[in-house]
């Protein structure tokens, strides 16, 4: 596989883990009216789809390649 490909793999990846993120943080809103429980549990989920997002980044940073627009 040749790099600007497996870049691009990446890149997509990253986007795709941006994505989730930032609607796995918006279901924090919709959980608050289930109660602590439910907003833990969303709260636990945001967390770890944000490391996810924050790994591919850093992949990427290491590839030099920058993602800022």
């Amino acid at each position: 596989m040749n790099p600007s490909i497996a870049h691009a793999e990446l890149i997509a990846t990253f986007r795709r883990a941006e994505a989730e993120a930032a609607h796995k943080s918006g279901l924090i809103t919709a959980a608050a009216k289930k109660g602590p429980k439910a907003i833990q549990m969303a709260v636990e989920t945001a967390d770890k789809a944000a490391k996810r997002r924050d790994a591919y980044a850093k992949k990427l940073a290491a590839l030099g390649v920058d993602l800022k627009e």
